[in-house]
């Protein structure tokens, strides 16, 4: 795989990701999905999402009290 190849693959695993958050994903994209990114990829770009969304919360519950 080349490089251009790995950047699209972690691309493509942020936006899954984004979406899969959302809870919206239409059938053929989660096939392409499915096909080009690495479930390293995807447990990597989660973790670090569920990290950034647990500060949001804190900073935010920190701002209103």
């Amino acid at each position: 795989m080349t490089d251009e190849g790995k950047k699209s693959g972690f691309w493509r695993s942020i936006v899954a990701v984004a979406w899969a958050m959302l809870g919206v994903r239409k059938g053929k994209e989660y096939e392409k999905d499915f096909a080009s990114i690495t479930p390293l990829h995807v447990i990597a770009v989660g973790l670090v999402a569920i990290f950034v969304l647990v500060l949001a919360l804190i900073w935010i519950v920190n701002l209103v009290v």
